[in-house]
Parts: C-alpha cells; structure tokens; sequence
C-alpha cells in the first residue's frame, strides 16, 4: 500500500509541473487549447514515401506540415533539442533548434513527452540517414497534463491496458496497428459482399425475444412499453425474414450479446456476420467461406501462411474438411455412443468432462467434441455432417436423417464459421422448437424459447437458402496475431475500478 501511495505522489507531483508548464504556456501568449485546427500537407508515413530516400546529411529544400505527439526531448546543450512525432501513420524524428526558431524556442521549456504539437520546416536526413524535420514554426496544440507510463506490457499491467485503452494505443504501436488492422479487415468483408450483390441490413438489438442461438441473453426492461426485453444473441431469424421478403442474398455485420463466460476465446459483447443467400446450400457457403477467409487474410498481409501461438496456420491450400461423427469416432467417440444420451454422459465423466445434470444432450455432445476433436484441428478445416441434435435451425441431410447440411470452419482450434442448408420446412422447424422448449423446461438457462412469429413465417414460404456466422473477433485474433480476444477490442467488458 505504501509503494502506491508513493506512486501516486510521485504521478500527482508530475501533474502539478505540467499544469505550471500550461499556466507558463497561456501567460506567455501560447493557450495550447484555443487553437482550432492546424493545416498538415503530410503525415509521417507520407513523408516517409515522399523523402525517405534521401542520402544521409542531404536538405530536401521542401516544406513540410505535421502534427502529432511528442516522444521523449533529448535535449542537445541549450540550444537543440530532438524528439519524435507520432502520429496514426507512424513516426518521424523532428529537431528544434534555436536559430531556426528564435523566439519561439522558449516553447520547448514547456513541452514534455505525451503533448500534441504542430510543426513545419524542411526535411533532411541527418549524418546517420535518418529522416528528421528541421523545425521553423511550432504550435503546441494541446498539453499532455498526465505523464505516459514509461513501460505498459507485461501481466500486471494487462487490466490497466484493457481499463485504459487511450493511454495504450500511446504508448503501444501494436496494439494501434492491430486496432487498425482491425478496421481494415472489416472493412474489406463489407467490400468483399458488396461487391458480390449481398445487401447489408440493419436488424433490432431489442428484442421480446432474442433467438437463433443456443445462449443466454442479457435481459432489460422497456420503460415506454413496461415490457421485458432482451439483447440479441444472434441475427438469423431476422435475416431469414428479410429471405423471406424478397432480399435474397443479404448481411448484417454488427455486435452480438451473451450474457456468458469472459476467456481468451470469449466476451459478452462482440461481432459477428451473418449472412443469407437463397438459392443455395451449404456447398455455397463452404465456398465463400473459404473465398473471403483468404481475401481477409491477404488484407492482413499474410501470404499464405502464419504463426499463432506457435502453430502454423496454411491458409494457401483448400481447406480440409471432415465429418463431424467420423472425426469423433478418429479420436474415441464412436458415433453410437454419442447419439445415445445416456452412453453420451458415461463418456463425459469417463473423460472428466464437466457437464450439469440439467445440461441437455445436444450440450453434452458439444462438450465431448470440444475436449477430443478441437485440439486436432489446426489448419482451416470444414466439420461437416453435423448430428440434427446440435442443429435446430439447419436442414436434414437426405443421405441421413440423424444429420443435418452444416459445417463449422475450425482455425487454430477454435469455430471460426457455422452455416447451414436452413430448414424451410415450418412444420419441422415448430417441432425442433418444441423440442428446445422441452430442455429449457429440465433446467437449459441456453435453450432459447420457440419464436412462434418465424414459424410463421416460414409458413409463407422461404426459398432454399444457405446461411453463415462468422465470427470476426476470433479470426481477427488469428490474422494479427493477438493471443486473446481482448486485445483484438478496442474496449472489451472490464469490471468497474
């Protein structure tokens, strides 16, 4: 407790020097905060393009406008100074110097790491080739009054990284990079689908009743309409009304909710696609699947193949696929076996798989397949032939009655895409409800409740369609390499301080 006492002291004394520094500032003419914009011609990356290749100790005799945050000032005796200027783009060396600047070189008294300035002048590379800016005109733009954190990694800074973000983003380019990397690839799947006629909706995050998805929803409370209401756990019902409208090939790329555990894999808030198409199958959406996954992977700069947690991710061959039961069955879980609930649960206590007595069987099964089958899976892999048990919403297999047209995409372990042949027949599908409303009566808190309007309207008819999920944190992680999906979120859940 001392120790923190001490740190803050230390912290608070260092603000109190900086607010001198920004009363300094506005006593001498120079309010960081009145000025309202600054007019750059430059970022650093595009001055890195424009006159990276100049030899060591040349004058570019251009001009040159940036604006970023100051790193730490090396002060060279009293009348130069270096630093570096970061911003989104990445960094470039600036140096100030008393001649240069004259009367405006007393602004560097009151300058400290973290603050925002404004600076022009001409680029050169210095004797060792470095490209700086020789600095004729400086604004201080806004005063850092907190000091950055000199180191911010390691375990025991991580919830303060998480809690934080700002000050992360600062001070850790990777983390900046994968956040833009982020946005990058999403928004190369928006493209991607564009460009292939799907029609991006927006579908409600309110729900009466929130389905599609074997979870537990977030529950709130409607005040104008005194009703319960729920976040959505998925999109699918929605969507598939919109099939059932007329759009026929359509998306949604947003946020879901889970009212569920918080891992490395796992938060309650996080993003998915889903998206629709009729006239097609499972086939289909194998084939985009694998289609878009590449694409996403060469937007994230990966060239074939990549490392994640020290396994070797090949995303250049065509994706392996495997039946679900014969993969099971590979690895010690005869299919027989599985389909039979009660020899089901023996196998989970045989392998210490812990499941609830209220669990259903499709849960159990779910949980076998977790334990024996996930760890083998490492290269993009399709699990076809998915036992109907697990699959409420997808379309019987005409080869085999107990299975259904679906597959799960596994990457680096982990489900990447589930999608289906969807069931269009309304009468199967009210008896699958029925069946979910029977394990949420035995104690399922995950067995959503039937949505009785989207029987409906199946009953006016949907065309054979293919339907998929993906979600996009957890390939995201993969793409950028980030060991957990908070550090793929920009502000993932954290508990209140």
């Amino acid at each position: 407790m001392s120790d923190e006492l001490e740190v803050g002291a230390a912290e608070a004394e260092l603000i109190k020097a900086r607010r001198a520094k920004l009363d300094a500032l506005r006593s001498s003419g120079h309010d960081p905060f009145l000025h309202t914009k600054f007019e750059r011609t430059h970022t650093a990356a595009a001055l890195r393009a424009a006159h990276g290749e100049l030899e060591a100790g040349k004058h570019s005799g251009a001009s040159a406008a940036l604006a970023g945050r100051l790193g730490p000032l090396r002060r060279m005796g009293k009348k130069s100074v270096f630093s570096d200027l970061a911003d989104e783009s990445g960094r470039v060396q600036i140096y100030l110097n008393a001649e240069s600047l004259g009367a405006q070189f007393e602004l560097t008294d009151q300058l400290d790491r973290g603050d925002i300035v404004g600076v022009k002048g001409e680029p050169f590379a210095t004797k060792t080739g470095e490209l700086t800016i020789a600095v004729k005109q400086l604004t201080v733009l806004a005063k850092s009054l907190r000091p950055l954190p000199e180191k911010w990694h390691g375990l025991t800074d991580q919830e303060a990284r998480y809690r934080r973000r700002y000050v992360d983003l600062i001070v850790n380019r990777l983390s900046l990079d994968t956040m833009l990397a982020r946005s990058r690839i999403v928004a190369a799947a928006r493209r991607f689908l564009d460009e292939r006629g799907y029609v991006e909706v927006e579908t409600p995050a309110l729900l009466s009743l929130a389905g599609g998805a074997n979870a537990r929803p977030f529950v709130t409370h409607s005040h104008a309409l005194d009703i319960p209401l729920q976040l959505r756990i998925a999109t699918e019902l929605n969507l598939k009304r919109c099939i059932v409208g007329g759009i026929e090939k359509v998306y949604e790329l947003g946020r879901i909710f889970r009212n569920e555990g918080i891992d490395r894999t796992h938060n309650p808030e996080f993003t998915m696609l889903e998206l629709y198409e009729a006239y097609t199958d499972m086939e289909g959406m194998a084939h985009l699947s694998e289609d878009l996954i590449r694409h996403l992977a060469d937007v994230a700069g990966i060239k074939g193949q990549t490392t994640f947690r020290g396994e070797t991710i090949n995303f250049a061959k065509p994706f392996a696929r495997v039946a679900y039961l014969d993969a099971a069955a590979q690895h010690g879980l005869p299919r027989e076996e599985l389909l039979d609930e009660a020899r089901a649960r023996a196998a989970a206590t045989r392998l210490k798989v812990e499941v609830a007595r209220t669990d259903s069987h499709a849960h159990v099964i779910d949980k076998l397949f977790e334990r024996v089958v996930e760890p083998h899976l490492i290269d993009p892999t399709f699990v076809t032939d998915t036992p109907v048990i697990l699959s409420p919403l997808a379309k019987r297999s005409p080869r085999d009655p107990e299975l259904v047209e679906r597959f799960e995409l596994f990457i680096a372990h982990s489900e990447m895409v589930n999608a289906f042949s969807e069931l269009n027949d309304p009468d199967d599908q009210r008896k699958r409800f029925l069946a979910q409303a029977a394990d949420r009566a035995k104690g399922d808190p995950e067995a959503p409740e039937p949505d009785w309007d989207y029987v409906q309207a199946l009953e006016y008819g949907m065309p054979p369609t293919g339907g998929l999920g993906l979600g996009m944190d957890r390939l995201i992680m993969v793409l950028t390499g980030q060991e957990s999906i908070r550090d793929v979120l920009l502000f993932p859940l954290q508990r209140p301080e």
